[in-house]
């Protein structure tokens, strides 16, 4: 605590030093002119050394005038939350006090959620912040719907120093009461540090630099305006850079004053807890991206997504012989038992992580609405599966590939999985017979018929979206050009997309963060033109499989979306995927589908 306290007096002391490299030409102005008064420094050189002088510090004092404007009114960043009011989780803030109590530090003036795996104190404190969750334990009429303080701004009241809790929400639902207790203890003890007037001083200094590079940083604005920023910019760049060390160190030493005052409460308990942490960490990541990123890019959010955690953890226990013991932890009281109506605070929760991981709408919609758990098969699973299937064969279309030989044998007529089959296997046949001949070749020759400007807008897509070895190795093996193709669709269909419509109200922290930033967190980096064609080529055999075999989407909770072939996940379609689509070798794949029973030749239903 005494290191926190020496780093936070020497950025109050360059603060000092800054206002005082300000004052300066101002006190030689006046000594200046004082001495013009009493005619110890008068005529001559003096008078035109106290007019430039006083001139100067007018200058000064009016620029440092205008940098203190810019940090006092700018405001500094908050993490996007979900605000809980005590009247919707009582044994919370109960729990949390208790907490403080009994760590003797200030009690967190409220508490938030945010979807992520992390928790940490965040000072609100400044006016544009607005009052924190009501903590007088009467809930609103708006609080009493939900369960989740309303976003929109309350009347101006003395918001209190302390700073707001905020907890990771997937650890509400996956730890037990007394695991949430030990974890949130260090974080809790931070108070202490917080409330100290030398580093509160500090942090706030820190704080109104950083959020005056943010606003001179912004674009959009008009020359004479980004002038003035500019000069303003540099200011606050150089005082943040001779802060930085400082305010790092003071961090440090109030994390280590936190966990030492820490210590004596649970620390047993700790110890299982962090390990619960990496669980939940390793669980809510590929939570979102198996199975929530899916639904996102379709319109669709999961509702229950930290419920949803619970269940892909359960699912790794039971894979995983190493967390056997974990499954055992399920029968004691679980920590969202801690909120009042925990499905509504789920909820909030679960749009708000769409919105930073994907750039979703604030507000659910026609084209924007939840899915529940139960609904993903049929809502998410098997309408990804047709999209992708009749994009595939709308880019076959564009390249003037015919049916497959069985089909028209069969005089099937509509969209097979065989056409996709004999198309790749025959571009493989190709493109062996150019390398014995002279050579690989540079490009697939397209199928007669194939609309020449789709082939080359195709094999542009694919140079401009993917990385250069890979777009050669695409656009040279097997399916290169459908590839190709593939990706010059999909990036038309993300162009013609309409923009995302602006929220009508406010939701939980909207005022205080942009939307021009989302989203926040990628979830995914692009994929390659032959992981598109190997996920649309798996999209097609499932819709045949589903169609003519009897097998049935399912949902995989660690893998996502996957297919239910007489109520057992279907786990080797993959390797036979990629050889085909690698190698084009289609033999490990028609032979997956006999066993199956799935018809290759029969027409499967599209969107």
């Amino acid at each position: 605590m005494q290191s926190a306290r020496s780093q936070a007096l020497a950025v109050l002391r360059i603060r000092s030093r800054a206002l005082a490299v300000a004052l300066l030409p101002a006190a030689v102005a006046v000594v200046l002119i004082a001495g013009g008064v009493t005619g110890h420094m008068s005529g001559g050189s003096w008078d035109v050394a106290r007019v430039i002088v006083t001139a100067f510090a007018a200058l000064v004092l009016l620029a440092a005038a205008g940098v203190a404007l810019v940090v006092a009114r700018s405001r500094p960043a908050v993490s996007p939350t979900v605000p809980i009011a005590e009247g919707s989780a009582p044994d919370l803030y109960r729990l949390v006090r208790d907490l403080a109590d009994r760590l003797d530090v200030p009690a967190p003036s409220a508490i938030a959620l945010t979807p992520d795996c992390d928790s940490w104190l965040e000072d609100r404190t400044h006016p544009a912040h607005g009052p924190p969750a009501e903590a007088s334990g009467r809930p609103s009429a708006k609080d009493e719907g939900n369960g989740v303080r309303d976003g929109r701004p309350a009347p101006r009241r003395q918001t209190p120093a302390a700073p707001v809790l905020v907890i990771g929400s997937p650890f509400l639902w996956w730890m037990r009461v007394g695991e949430l207790r030990a974890v949130l203890a260090p974080v809790v003890a931070g108070t202490g540090p917080s409330a100290h007037p030398d580093i509160a001083a500090a942090r706030r200094f820190i704080r109104g630099l950083d959020a005056a590079v943010a606003v001179t940083s912004a674009p959009g604005r008009g020359p004479l305006v980004r002038a003035v920023l500019g000069g303003a910019g540099w200011v606050t760049r150089l005082l943040l850079r001779s802060c930085r060390g400082h305010a790092g160190e003071m961090e440090r030493g109030v994390a280590a004053a936190a966990a030492e005052r820490a210590q004596a409460v649970d620390y047993g308990v700790r110890i299982v807890a962090q390990e619960q942490v990496g669980l939940a960490y390793a669980g809510w990541d590929r939570l979102l991206t198996k199975v929530a990123l899916p639904a996102w890019r379709m319109g669709r959010w999961p509702s229950r997504l930290d419920a949803g955690v619970v269940s892909a953890l359960t699912e790794l226990s039971r894979r995983d012989r190493l967390a056997e013991g974990f499954t055992s932890r399920l029968g004691e009281r679980p920590a969202c038992d801690l909120l009042e109506e925990p499905g509504s605070v789920d909820e909030a929760a679960s749009l708000l992580a769409a919105r930073l991981f994907h750039g979703g709408p604030a507000e659910q919609s026609q084209d924007w609405a939840p899915v529940a758990w139960q609904e993903y098969p049929d809502e998410v699973v098997d309408r990804k599966w047709r999209m992708d299937a009749a994009r595939l064969h709308r880019v076959l279309d564009s390249l003037g590939v015919s049916d497959s030989a069985d089909a028209a044998a069969a005089g099937s007529k509509g969209p097979t999985l065989g056409r996709v089959l004999d198309h790749l296997t025959a571009e493989a046949a190709e493109g062996a017979e150019a390398a014995e001949g002279s050579g690989p070749a540079l490009v697939p020759h397209p199928t007669p018929g194939a609309d020449e400007a789709t082939v080359i807008d195709a094999i542009e897509a694919s140079a401009a979206t993917e990385d250069p070895l890979d777009g050669a190795e695409s656009i040279d093996g097997p399916g290169g050009l459908l590839a190709a193709g593939l990706t010059a669709e999909m990036a038309r269909e993300e162009a013609a997309a309409p923009p995302r419509p602006a929220p009508t109200g406010q939701g939980p922290d909207d005022a205080l963060w942009d939307d021009g930033m989302l989203p926040l967190f990628p979830l995914q980096p692009p994929r390659t033109g032959r992981e598109l064609l190997a996920d649309h080529v798996t999209a097609l055999v499932c819709c045949a499989a589903v169609d003519t075999a009897g097998a049935a989407p399912g949902l995989d909770w660690l893998d996502g979306p996957s297919l239910l072939v007489d109520g057992e996940r279907a786990a080797d379609l993959t390797p036979h995927v990629r050889s085909l689509v690698e190698d084009g070798d289609s033999i490990p794949l028609r032979g997956w589908l006999a066993r199956l029973g799935v018809r290759p030749e029969k027409p499967v239903r599209l969107v």
